[in-house]
């Protein structure tokens, strides 16, 4: 893709982000440090307001000179919009302005989006009330924490896999997936978890449900062309590889330190979480290239709908 168009693809995501009106400045933060990893300054985009995006979007939209340029950006865009689970009206009206503009069939694409969506969101939810209630009993077995680290290590792989597979929409599961991680963990300690309250967590350790959402959604959208997107281009399989490993570590890291956080009462301080985040993140780095090949045979062969397919009887079974 033409880094024009690329980069209007990033700030189109970013819009659609902005679209809903509820970002705060620690996501506006986010959203920045992102697109500074993807190599796009958003500081025009940061003085947009929700109810001048779709204005801003239809003058981004002229960037694109193809049909498959212009579908790239309203599936990044249908990616981001989806990242807590719902599109709200602001977020509908903005993607029908966008469809509009970019002149796609949005409703087709949104419907696929949605079935996406809906598809991810019953897996997750069958998926944590099997393995909630599975692990109930001998929480304070030294088995049990054997049981809990293997359980964070399956979900690191099973996100990193999701980075690989050829779904463009496959990353629509990560952060559902991520969630659902906290919510297990908390539970089997005891603790009364919501929504509300794990992305509140996410977003103390920089893990921002929008901004994960942006940086995932264009890393599936360009492959290897993300991480170095306007310039310091990688190459296609170690681009790809190279957000497996991102998303392994962010998974990793996030389960082990919800495990520290709700064994402590809730009582570690936000520097505490950072730290050790950061800590957990140097593990699962270290730890990456002695599971990559079992995160590769996860994705071989396989589609977001073969894999939910393959977890739904794995939990059957169990």
């Amino acid at each position: 893709m033409r880094p024009a168009a690329a980069d209007a693809v990033v700030r189109i995501a970013a819009l659609t982000a902005i679209a809903d009106g509820t970002q705060d400045e620690a996501e506006r933060t986010q959203l920045v440090d992102v697109a500074d990893r993807l190599g796009v300054s958003l500081d025009e985009v940061l003085l947009v307001t929700a109810t001048s995006a779709p204005i801003e979007a239809t003058r981004l939209a002229r960037v694109f000179e193809s049909d498959e340029e212009r579908a790239l950006a309203y599936r990044t865009a249908l990616a981001v919009a989806n990242a807590d689970g719902y599109v709200n009206t602001r977020e509908t009206l903005f993607l029908r302005s966008l469809a509009q503009a970019l002149g796609v069939d949005g409703d087709g694409l949104a419907r696929e989006a949605e079935s996406t969506a809906r598809d991810v969101d019953a897996w997750v939810g069958a998926s944590a009330a099997t393995a909630s209630g599975a692990t109930a009993a001998g929480t304070s077995s030294g088995g049990a924490s054997e049981s809990l680290d293997d359980f964070i290590l399956d979900q690191a792989m099973l996100t990193a896999a999701l980075e690989l597979l050829p779904d463009k929409l496959a990353n629509l599961a990560i952060i559902p997936l991520q969630m659902r991680l906290v919510h297990t963990i908390g539970q089997r300690r005891g603790a009364s978890t919501d929504g509300g309250q794990i992305k509140a967590l996410m977003a103390t350790l920089g893990v921002g449900v929008v901004a994960q959402a942006l940086e995932t959604a264009v890393r599936k959208t360009f492959g290897g062309l993300a991480g170095g997107l306007l310039g310091r281009m990688l190459g296609g399989a170690g681009g790809v590889a190279a957000g497996a490993a991102v998303t392994f570590a962010s998974t990793y890291a996030l389960g082990h330190v919800a495990e520290r956080y709700y064994a402590q009462g809730q009582s570690l301080s936000g520097a505490d979480l950072k730290s050790l985040f950061g800590k957990f993140r140097g593990e699962a780095d270290t730890l990456y290239p002695r599971v990559q090949q079992r995160i590769a045979g996860l994705a071989q062969g396989n589609t977001l709908a073969s894999i939910m397919q393959s977890v739904r009887g794995e939990m059957r079974s169990t």
